[in-house]
């Protein structure tokens, strides 16, 4: 939710600043993912591409929200990374954001209790809706 201050006669908003890591192995959907986020007035960092670059970067940023595919390149899969983020920052919730739909990985990820798993591809609108649910 917006919020405005008088300033100097005028009006000055100030946007909510949620702090936002973005997890995506993908250049293309990461930078979308980015470019609208930013949009919407979040904070957002440079995007990482594997499991092992997520956990040091939430546990450099501190994000609220770690929005997390679950293949990933490198070693670690997305769903160990959210489990590593988690452990060391309780604060921190995940979003799963993958086009693994199989009963196995859905299992594998609720064990972490994330505020939403989106299939691929889903509508901005939805993202938004989740992440406005838990400001």
């Amino acid at each position: 939710m917006n919020r405005f201050t008088k300033k100097n006669e005028g009006v000055s908003f100030i946007k909510n600043k949620m702090k936002i890591l973005v997890v995506e192995d993908e250049a293309i959907s990461a930078l979308l993912l980015n470019i609208y986020l930013e949009s919407l007035g979040y904070d957002i960092g440079e995007a990482v591409a594997t499991g092992e670059e997520a956990v040091l970067k939430a546990n450099e940023v501190r994000p609220d929200i770690v929005l997390m595919d679950i293949q990933l390149a490198g070693e670690m899969n997305g769903i160990d990374a959210a489990r590593e983020i988690i452990l060391r920052n309780k604060n921190t919730v995940i979003a799963f954001l993958t086009a693994y739909s199989d009963e196995e990985t859905i299992a594998r990820a609720k064990k972490l209790a994330p505020v939403a798993y989106l299939i691929k591809p889903f509508e901005m609108v939805e993202l938004k809706n989740i992440i406005d649910s838990i400001q």
